[in-house]
């Protein structure tokens, strides 16, 4: 079994100032779920903040974060849905999907919290990749 985990923050205010710039963004990385979700709070940056803060500990569990990747859409493919209870949970496709498939991913945990300032997420995954045997 393998264990894989990744975390982010993100100061809040910047990603406001950000997305307020270029509003093309929201639609860039986040799922018409998710923005379902958020433009409805009354702090919808807090929220919005916490699912990139996902969704950039998903990738960062895998190892690399966003560099290396050059996937177009990759935020697209991550997409952090809330259970009925609110619990947040991942839900991935294209890309993100066949990378977890290949490394074996079997189990994933997602958190999320924020303050007035900062959005914090991490994600944990359980795996059995294949072993490689080495021979001498």
């Amino acid at each position: 079994m393998q264990i894989y985990q990744g975390v982010d923050i993100v100061e809040i205010s910047k990603f406001k100032k950000v997305f307020q710039r270029n509003s093309q963004l929201i639609s860039d990385i986040f799922s018409n779920r998710e923005k379902e979700y958020c433009l409805p709070m009354k702090n919808q940056y807090s929220h919005f903040a916490g699912r990139f803060a996902a969704k950039e500990a998903y990738l960062k569990a895998l190892g690399s974060g966003l560099l290396g990747w050059g996937m177009h859409h990759i935020f697209q493919e991550i997409e952090i849905v809330s259970e009925p209870s609110g619990k947040p949970t991942l839900s991935l496709s294209g890309w993100a999907a066949k990378i977890a498939k290949k490394r074996r991913i079997s189990q994933f945990t997602v958190s999320i919290s924020h303050s007035s300032n900062y959005a914090v997420a991490t994600v944990i995954m359980a795996g059995n990749p294949k072993r490689k045997i080495c021979v001498i």
